[in-house]
């Protein structure tokens, strides 16, 4: 599991977006891109929602969490509870079981 990391004030956000230079970050990315630095990350999170065939918000709503909360596991910015964990586990490995509870048929 990763370890916790602490969220920044708002007055440390502020700084930090101060003195970013957006345009030279996208030009980076950009120059990455060109050159082949770059990876595609896989989420369990995601391919167990794609599996599904639901849109985010259809698959947070089948969840029980906000799209945001959903996002934010889809990125691996927050770590799903162990109620979720099982649920996404069964949605990964028998959508349609996931799709059948929630009323919903797989197209």
């Amino acid at each position: 599991m990763p370890s916790k990391i602490k969220p920044l004030t708002k007055a440390e956000l502020e700084a930090y977006e101060a003195q970013r230079d957006l345009a030279a970050e996208l030009l980076q990315s950009v120059r990455q891109m060109r050159v082949g630095q770059v990876h595609v990350v896989s989420s369990p999170v995601i391919e167990a929602r794609k599996k599904t065939g639901l849109s985010q918000s259809q698959f947070a709503l089948l969840m029980g969490v906000s799209v945001r909360t959903l996002q934010g596991w889809e990125q691996g910015r927050k770590e799903p509870s162990g109620a979720a964990r099982t649920l996404l586990a069964i949605a990964s490995t028998n959508p349609k079981a996931v799709l059948a509870v929630a009323g919903k048929s797989q197209t």
